[in-house]
């Protein structure tokens, strides 16, 4: 991207000049794409993601064994956030 300079012309106030520079700086889209970009979420490694399937497969194998065994009913589930009861 190229950088957007505005020079003080004869006789121009500082915020005359000011308020051209935003103008083109509004007009060349420049803040649209940086913004854009604000929350860009790059995509997890191979390895990140390997071992959060492995987490969770962990997790489900315990499930259903606790299930099967007994120790907790089919329908409980554990309340994420909110209000406890």
């Amino acid at each position: 991207m190229s950088d957007i300079t505005v020079t003080r012309k004869k006789g121009e106030s500082f915020e005359a000049m000011f308020r051209r520079f935003t103008r083109r700086n509004q007009q060349s889209g420049k803040k649209l794409t940086l913004r854009a970009g604000q929350f860009h979420q790059s995509k997890p490694s191979k390895n990140k993601m390997k071992t959060s399937k492995l987490r969770g497969l962990k997790i489900a194998t315990k499930r259903n064994w606790m299930i099967r065994v007994g120790k907790i009913n089919e329908d409980d589930r554990r309340r994420r956030g909110g209000r406890r009861r």
